[in-house]
């Protein structure tokens, strides 16, 4: 794997662990991809990672659908699911596909490498 790529992937990957927003699921699977880097476990460790990340990152439509559903005002309460509901459209407005979120935003810059991580 290229050196920069790595790195920036490495450097993604705590960005993405340090997030509050993160899941458990994502946290396991960044630290195992992170021990696996060097092994004969990275490649298949790369994709396992790439799996959740697909499945954790949030698409701006299903934020604004849980924001302002009866869930998501009980999860954030009623106000902060309005200021939520009220972001995520002002960003899809330009141009945003998913949340932005510090673990989505990672996430996101993470895959945007798929292709160079998965080769």
């Amino acid at each position: 794997m290229d050196k920069e790529i790595l790195n920036y992937t490495v450097e993604k990957t705590h960005e993405l662990m340090n997030a509050p927003s993160c899941s458990k699921e994502a946290k396991t699977a960044a630290q195992t991809w992170l021990d696996a880097i060097g092994t004969e476990k990275e490649a298949t460790e790369t994709k396992k990672y790439i799996d959740e990340l697909e499945a954790d990152i949030m698409p701006i439509d299903g934020l604004i659908g849980f924001a302002e559903s009866d869930t998501g005002i009980q999860v954030f309460g009623a106000e902060t699911a309005k200021h939520i509901a009220s972001h995520a459209k002002d960003i899809k407005s330009a141009g945003a596909n998913y949340c932005d979120c510090p673990a989505c935003a990672a996430a996101a810059a993470i895959l945007e490498k798929k292709d160079v991580l998965l080769k």
